[in-house]
């Protein structure tokens, strides 16, 4: 391996390093870790944090990047054979994937005001969450422009994050409340 190979090795590692130490910071309740903080959780020096990350909105942006696999992660073929099963099924990905990302979506939606980087990549996920969404339902549902509203804004990480968080109710009965709605929604509906 050349000299340079061995350099990028190394600075990819230092990078991969703080961006994980950011990540290990909000997980464990820091919504707003400093430079300092991240740079001693990676154990690396404070310059080495602002040589790969001009500030700390593209460390932000770069968290919010590695998070967003999580999303992409998310799109497995359905076992379902209807619409209604793909859709039951979607809504449980979504939530075991929000539970996952609270403290960071947390941690991104306080920053999301001031950052091009969060908003643009909060933005990307919601259109392909919707993308998603939309490819599950019938003609017929799609049709019906409220419907569609009302579901997808039960699947929100909004509503997830006020189950959890402003109301704070365990894990169980939060998911119980939302596929209980959706399951609601789609018996009423009328559409097979």
């Amino acid at each position: 391996m050349s000299e340079t190979d061995g350099r990028r090795k190394r600075a990819q590692t230092s990078r991969d390093r703080i961006v994980a130490a950011m990540l290990a910071l909000v997980e464990e309740g820091h919504i707003t870790p400093s430079a300092d903080l991240v740079a001693a959780q990676a154990a690396v020096g404070l310059r080495t944090v602002f040589r790969h990350f001009a500030d700390m909105e593209t460390l932000y942006g770069a968290m919010t990047t590695e998070l967003s696999r999580h999303y992409d992660l998310g799109v497995h073929p359905s076992a379902a054979e209807d619409w209604q099963g793909r859709l039951r099924e979607g809504a449980e990905r979504r939530i075991t994937t929000y539970e996952t990302l609270l403290p960071f979506k947390r941690a991104a939606d306080a920053h999301r005001h001031m950052s091009p980087a969060i908003q643009a990549e909060h933005d990307r996920v919601l259109a392909l969450m919707r993308a998603r969404l939309e490819s599950v339902l019938p003609a017929a549902v799609r049709l019906q422009a409220g419907l569609v509203e009302t579901i997808d804004l039960l699947l929100s990480f909004d509503v997830w994050q006020r189950l959890r968080g402003d109301q704070k109710l365990p894990v169980e009965q939060s998911r119980a409340i939302i596929l209980a709605e959706i399951d609601r929604i789609v018996r009423d509906c009328g559409v097979r």
